[in-house]
């Protein structure tokens, strides 16, 4: 595939460019800067690494092609079309996009012929075949997933394989499976598997810069994962859509160098008004009878809170699995990146800042911990698998469950208890939302959402006998040690980050002061000279830890150290959670919105540089804008142009509901009563009621 030059646009990008500026050399350096950082923590794999992959996938190719060689003759097929017969594979993923990191799976695509099915032949016979082969390790089929797929590591290598039958009796060794006329008769799971391939080969077409698009989508990447919301399961966003977040930044900056496109990256997702959707070109329609995405018809398409869609036909939401809960986490995210950006302008911080780790188990006061066990190594792998592709559900369940008022944060990663056997562990936070109107005595009861999950999970066709799942409340110092690095619980902070709303430290017994909206706000600059890097150093604690991590990160308020008390009552059998005469915390500045006359005149001085495609009205998804606003007299935030001039990118904020004064005490206080039912392994029940003031 050829690659772009620097300067060329993007073939079929929906809107002009905001900017074609020429990188300057402070970017050139930013970048360098960028990609140091990138190679120190080795995000890049070795070349041994890349070596050992590329054997692998030759390895398996031929072991696809004599897969099915075998069974077009166990079919009683003659030895003409048996000598003819073939199969083909393909790369798609963080391997296929050039961005793939040490240890990383690879996500392989094998096309075969018409008369190879998935159900009994790979399934089948190459599942057989795979099992005898000494180099195959941790084989694990999973035929019920959305996109069925084989899952295995061969000589250490983790690899994802899918199936395509394709309506073809040969398949070709050049086959372009770009080719829409490929998927003529392809049942349901086929096109999703195909698509893989083609929405990663038509992502590598549509940027300008290919090494460009590379180097910031690793950083984009290793930035997510840092904070954990690198996790398609989980809720969170996946490699593909991070690839089309990215590959959208790069069309709208076609010039621009990666340091350059990580900053535009969080100023314009910062600011994106969802469910708009993210599209890299115009949906394509096809003669073919397969269904597009389009909320106009598609009921399930208006529920779509984070539509990111495919530029390939049939165009689909490669983000459905977002909930209401993992949304205002990403955007919270989102924010607190565009600030340190900002400070980062300011010299006020660096490149570590925006990659530090996201300290989980310090973030709430509440969790929900997931246990499940089974009785060998199999059935855990087996049964992990199915739960894992279920823990989403018990967050929607949540956020359905409580009209969207109480935050469900799922971690994203898996933990292991090494004094039990056959065992894993997954936790959830749990906390009021920001920007939400609650009701003195409102009370939450979550036993039934955990039931109706539980319920969900053990319709499991596959159960078996010690198959057992158990899902409980705890606070967080009752977080179990085997969840922290050695083991050892860390100090507990003198300042939280995400659930307190203050910067008072704990017991202080100071009245902290309500947070006031950020909207076109910036970092303050340190009084030390702007070239020293020890200035820099000095105001990076101050400056971020306790504007951005106090304030961005600052998911659930709500939950304060200031005069917290627990008690333990009696037992029940319910999970509830009571909030009474709750104190609203302004929401960061990307989740505010004015009174609709200052919306309206706001829109009025929009200069409009494009516009999406509309979907009709009633569908809850507005038409997308990007726009430029030059000289306006608005306080907004400046990107500086290369070329000398000054731009300033405005995007629609998120349209949250404006917050009534009615909803607001001036002492506020919150009561939270959890009540839990642990399972009949655990030896009793226990009721958790605690109050504390804002």
């Amino acid at each position: 595939m050829a690659m772009h030059k620097s300067n060329q646009l993007p073939r079929n990008g929906m809107w002009e460019p905001i900017s074609t500026a020429q990188p300057s050399e402070l970017d050139r350096s930013n970048t360098r800067e960028l990609q140091k950082l990138m190679e120190d923590v080795e995000f890049y794999e070795c070349h041994d690494e890349a070596v050992k992959r590329q054997e692998v996938l030759g390895r398996l190719d031929q072991i696809v092609k004599a897969w099915v060689k075998k069974v077009t003759e166990a079919k009683g097929y003659n030895e003409e079309m048996v000598g003819k017969a073939n199969a083909v594979i393909f790369t798609f993923g963080s391997y296929r996009l050039g961005v793939n990191g040490p240890g990383a799976d690879i996500d392989t695509l094998c096309v075969g012929p018409r008369h190879v099915t998935r159900e009994e032949d790979f399934f089948g016979e190459l599942h057989r075949m795979l099992a005898e082969l000494p180099e195959v390790q941790e084989l694990h089929p999973v035929p019920d997933a959305f996109v069925p797929v084989m899952k295995f590591k061969f000589n250490g290598v983790s690899i994802d394989l899918l199936y395509a039958k394709l309506g073809l009796w040969t398949i070709p060794e050049d086959l372009n499976i770009s080719l829409p006329s490929l998927l003529l008769d392809l049942d349901e799971k086929s096109v999703l598997s195909i698509n893989g391939s083609r929405v990663t080969d038509k992502i590598l077409h549509m940027v300008p810069n290919v090494q460009n698009f590379q180097t910031t989508l690793r950083c984009i990447r290793y930035w997510s994962k840092q904070r954990g919301i690198y996790s398609n399961i989980a809720g969170f966003l996946g490699g593909i859509n991070w690839a089309i977040l990215v590959a959208r930044i790069c069309q709208l900056y076609p010039n621009a160098l990666p340091s350059l496109l990580v900053s535009r990256f969080f100023k314009v997702y910062s600011q994106w008004r969802w469910p708009n959707p993210i599209m890299l070109c115009p949906i394509e329609g096809g003669s073919l009878a397969l269904q597009s995405w389009d909320p106009r018809r598609n009921f399930r398409d208006k529920k779509h809170l984070m539509p990111i869609i495919t530029p390939v036909y049939p165009s689909m939401n490669s983000s459905y699995n977002v909930s209401s809960s993992t949304l205002c986490i990403m955007q919270q995210e989102f924010q607190r990146g565009n600030e340190i950006c900002e400070a980062m302008d300011t010299n006020a911080t660096g490149w570590n800042t925006l990659f530090e780790p996201y300290h989980f188990f310090e973030a709430y006061k509440n969790y929900l911990q997931i246990d499940i066990t089974a009785q060998n190594d199999e059935d855990l792998v087996n049964w992990k698998g199915w739960v894992e592709s279920r823990l989403r559900h018990l967050t929607s369940k949540i956020d359905i469950h409580t009209r969207g008022k109480l935050l469900c944060h799922p971690h994203p990663g898996e933990f292991l208890d090494k004094s039990k056997q056959f065992h894993r562990c997954y936790f959830m936070g749990l906390g009021r939302k920001q920007g939400v109107c609650v009701q003195g005595g409102e009370q939450f009861d979550i036993s039934s959402a955990i039931q109706e999950f539980k319920d969900f999970v053990g319709i499991y066709a596959l159960k078996k006998p010690g198959m057992w799942i158990s899902v409980c409340h705890i606070k967080c110092n009752n977080v179990p040690l085997f969840v922290f690095p050695g083991g050892v619980r860390p100090a507990r902070p003198k300042r939280l980050g995400r659930e307190c709303g203050g910067s008072a430290g704990a017991g202080d017994g100071k009245k902290r002061k309500r947070e006031e909206p950020m909207s076109g706000q910036k970092l303050e600059k340190s009084d030390s000279k702007a070239g020293s890097k020890n200035a820099s150093l000095a105001v990076e604690a101050k400056v971020v830890d306790s504007s951005i991590n106090a304030r961005c990160s600052n998911v659930c308020s709500s939950q304060s150290s200031l005069g917290a008390s627990f008690s333990v009552s009696g037992s029940s059998s319910s999970t509830a959670v009571e909030i009474l005469n709750s104190d609203i915390v302004p929401a960061p500045s990307g989740y505010r919105q004015g009174s609709s006359k200052e919306h309206d005149r706001l829109e009025d001085d929009l200069k409009l540089t494009g516009e999406a495609q509309s979907f009709g009205e009633g569908t809850g998804v507005e038409n997308e804008r990007v726009q430029k606003v030059v000289d306006t007299g608005r306080s907004c935030s400046s990107i500086s142009r290369n070329d000398g001039g000054e731009e300033e990118l405005e995007l629609p904020v998120p349209s949250y509901n404006v917050l009534s004064a009615a909803c607001v005490a001036p002492k506020p206080l919150i009561k939270f009563k959890f009540t839990s039912s642990v399972g009949a392994n655990y030896t009793q029940n226990s009721a958790v009621n605690f109050q504390f003031r804002v």
